[in-house]
């Protein structure tokens, strides 16, 4: 089968970062089921796993955790899929990803695609929504009523990128909290106000001002997406006592805790590999989050936040993606679909 690989870990500048190679097809078995893929799309943990990630002497490693396509085989447990679903998934660290022909993934953290959606618009879905949906319902849990909250306020840092797109959506969808998102760029708070979000801050600038003049005093929930480092002063000031962080990046130095104490901030890390690196006995809820995402898209209440399909899945495309990854200025998702 054809993949894109790497066996050095170089800038994505550099032609050798990723390879275009064959490598045998994958046989399913178990809970595996085999999918041929159709499309893929690129994440922030692609780029940083290439750049930290050395592969074994003389193998290749293969990225990409987000992909749609046509299941072809299916292991012996496996009850949720047949050969000829369409599916839409983010798959595991732990193994092979999905930049190549066929892929095995496990059912537990797949789903139906929506049949509404073409191949490139389904895979840009999957890693940011998982992430979306267990910020809001599993760390910040918003869906469950609270006299501490009568009437939550989300704060989305960085709401323009991947995450926060489908986080702004399923906020202003599924939850009663006034959803407030940050983003410094013209075109970038258009696309999250056209996303849902009641109001606007500009993260470039101080934050708590900004929110005094919508007569807003805090907010009770915070979902950090990035740059946590750069703007945690900011974030405890501005969340109430007993409100809630959740964050996804990685804060350069870490993060003092101790400035949460006394207002008893609760501090969550969202991380959806959590489920399939470990094996979690639920993780399962990542098929049913995903079923739940596709019948929302079904019904025209969430839309896909794919921004740019840069071509066929290929080493020298997929550089270039990269390349607009780190670069920090992403709105919404890059997808790359079929194979030359």
């Amino acid at each position: 089968m054809k993949a894109v690989g790497y066996q050095v870990s170089l800038p994505a500048s550099d032609e050798q970062a990723l390879l275009d190679i064959n490598l045998p097809d994958p046989i399913a078995s178990g809970h595996d089921i085999l999918v041929r893929v159709q499309a893929v799309s690129v994440n922030p943990v692609d780029t940083k796993i290439r750049t930290r990630a050395q592969p074994e002497q003389g193998q290749y490693k293969v990225l990409g955790w987000d992909a749609a396509g046509e299941v072809v085989a299916v292991g012996e447990n496996v009850s949720l899929f047949k050969p000829g679903d369409k599916v839409f998934y983010a798959g595991s660290l732990t193994r092979a990803g999905s930049n190549s022909e066929l892929q095995l993934v496990d059912e537990r953290i797949a789903a139906i695609m929506p049949d509404n959606l073409s191949y490139a618009e389904a895979a840009a879905l999957p890693l940011t929504a998982i992430t979306a949906w267990e910020i809001l319902f599993d760390r910040l849990e918003l869906q469950q009523p609270s006299l501490k909250y009568p009437r939550p306020v989300l704060l989305i840092v960085g709401a323009a990128g991947g995450v926060g797109s489908i986080l702004v959506q399923l906020a202003r969808q599924l939850t009663t909290a006034t959803v407030i998102a940050t983003a410094s760029r013209e075109e970038s708070k258009q696309w999250v106000t056209e996303l849902g979000a009641h109001y606007v801050l500009d993260h470039s600038k101080p934050m708590p001002e900004q929110l005094k003049a919508l007569d807003l005093t805090h907010v009770t929930h915070v979902a950090s997406l990035t740059h946590t480092d750069q703007h945690y002063a900011e974030l405890v000031t501005m969340l109430a006592p007993q409100g809630k962080l959740a964050l996804i990046d990685d804060p350069v130095g870490g993060l003092d805790i101790m400035p949460l104490k006394q207002k008893s901030i609760s501090l969550h890390w969202e991380f959806m590999f959590t489920r399939s690196m470990f094996g979690t006995a639920d993780m399962q809820q990542q098929h049913h989050l995903l079923t739940d995402l596709s019948r929302l898209i079904q019904q025209g209440q969430i839309k896909t936040t794919l921004k740019q399909v840069s071509g066929a899945i290929n080493a020298a495309n997929l550089r270039q993606a990269h390349l607009q990854i780190e670069a920090g200025n992403a709105i919404g998702k890059i997808v790359l679909a079929g194979w030359e």
